[in-house]
């Protein structure tokens, strides 16, 4: 059995590793929590000593907390926002649904980190997590504090440079497809001429939308909890406190932090984290939707769709020799459903866990909001580099469809007549020809206005 040493809170005695920064409290957690053997990852322990760091800055500048211990607990959140400790912070997610543990493990990481750094300096003072890591707070108004910085600092580093990219290459797809004509299609089925350029700006613009859908979302979570305590009254907290604490993070993290118009909203209810979750599955979906396009349009390569080239990068399958899948793809539509699958949890957490004064669920709500960031953010880099970028138009293909298509008829509707249009249809498909060979044969319209007319080109465009 490795060393010990005895820790007190107000509970009693707890033997705790005699190498571990934690503490009593955060070794009672870990004890009390042996659930899934997933702890918070390195954004929100970042934001977790930033937010400790900004708090013994404010305490210090109010001169509610003495320079020299304010001093060592700004090294210590500051390591901790580092990722110096990261290994200490030892409770599991499923835990105190207002995440009391991991703000205890907080500090009492910082507060026996302090003690080192200060030394002999301290004079045999003692760093308490509770008196001085925590002056000032409760759990209740940090954690979700520390939720919205991560989160946001997620959104900014981890999918919005990724969601840039994957519209800059979409983007770039657009026009070099402008000029290849291919049919549509409508519920599966073959519909009117559309350029692949087209097809492919509508995917632009979904992904420009989601870049605005995300930073609207952003605009929320800059108001912090941070200052309403217990309940939301700001009781055990000097009137300056918030404002303070987000000055300083807006000056370690370049952003807009602000403190909650309303305090009682921002700590009973989760509603800026329940709207990023839904919005991060709208731009899941959205990549979905894409990808389960350009996986279709690659079918084939010879009975299939085929007016797609995809980027070969690995053998398909283990039993048929030369088979190569849409394996990029099927990857991204799976991190969809994945996406999808945290919102659903964020919605359940939320729904469940939101009562009176305080809101219960912000641990596995923070943990599958960053979840869904991080890999979105990862799958829009493999999507770009291992398909998009490497996309390629089969051109005689597109072409070889459009004229086969029985909706080339649309275009006659206005000159001839639905009925008779729908009947040149009918008839093409019965005998195999194209719609273009029947009317030419049944003379509905002399050659050169029913060729100006099945010119695929003038209908991807609106026409007087």
């Amino acid at each position: 059995m490795s060393e010990t040493r005895i820790e007190k809170d107000s509970m009693g005695e707890m033997q705790v590793p005699a190498d571990a920064l934690w503490g009593a409290s955060t070794q009672r957690a870990h004890l009390n929590f042996p659930i899934s053997g997933t702890r918070f990852g390195r954004k929100f322990i970042r934001a977790l000593g930033l937010v400790k760091y900004a708090c013994a800055m404010a305490n210090e500048s109010l001169g509610k907390l003495d320079g020299k211990l304010a001093g060592a607990i700004k090294q210590a959140a500051r390591e901790v926002a580092d990722g110096k400790w990261d290994d200490h912070f030892i409770v599991d997610i499923f835990q105190t649904g207002s995440g009391t543990s991991t703000n205890m493990n907080a500090n009492e990481v910082i507060a026996n980190r302090a003690m080192q750094i200060g030394g002999d300096t301290l004079a045999g003072t003692r760093i308490h997590p509770n008196d001085h890591v925590n002056m000032g707070q409760s759990s209740n108004d940090v954690i979700p504090t520390v939720a919205h910085v991560a989160v946001t600092e997620a959104l900014h580093h981890e999918l919005m440079p990724h969601l840039h990219g994957l519209c800059k290459s979409l983007t770039a797809k657009a026009e070099e497809f402008k000029e290849i004509i291919k049919i549509g299609r409508t519920h599966l089925m073959d519909a009117t001429p559309i350029t692949l350029g087209q097809e492919f700006s509508g995917y632009v613009s979904q992904i420009s939308h989601a870049e605005r859908r995300v930073m609207n979302c952003v605009i929320k979570l800059r108001e912090l909890p941070i200052g309403g305590t217990a309940v939301g009254t700001g009781i055990n907290t000097h009137p300056e406190f918030a404002q303070r604490v987000c000055e300083v993070l807006n000056h370690e993290t370049e952003e807009a932090y602000h403190e909650a118009p309303n305090h009682f909203e921002a700590q009973a209810a989760n509603d800026a984290m329940i709207e990023i979750a839904a919005v991060l599955k709208t731009v899941a979906v959205s990549i979905a939707k894409i990808a389960n396009d350009i996986r279709l349009m690659g079918s084939g390569p010879r009975c299939g769709v085929g007016e797609l080239i995809l980027p070969a990068i690995q053998p398909g399958s283990s039993i048929m020799p030369g088979k190569v899948n849409p394996v990029v793809c099927e990857s991204v539509i799976q991190v969809a459903a994945q996406v999808v699958g945290c919102d659903a949890t964020v919605t359940w957490a939320a729904g469940m866990l939101s009562n009176f004064e305080l809101h219960v669920g912000h641990p596995v709500i923070a943990r599958n909001i960053l979840e869904a960031v991080r890999i979105l953010g990862n799958a829009c880099d493999v999507f770009v580099d291992k398909c998009i970028d490497g996309l390629k138009a089969n051109r005689a293909r597109c072409a070889e469809l459009v004229e086969q298509s029985l909706a080339m008829c649309t275009s006659l509707a206005p000159h001839i007549g639905y009925d008779q249009a729908a009947a040149i249809a009918k008839e093409a498909h019965a005998s195999g020809r194209t719609v273009r060979e029947v009317a030419l044969e049944k003379k509905v319209l002399d050659a050169d206005r029913l060729e100006a007319l099945l010119d695929p080109t003038t209908m991807t465009r609106p026409s007087e």
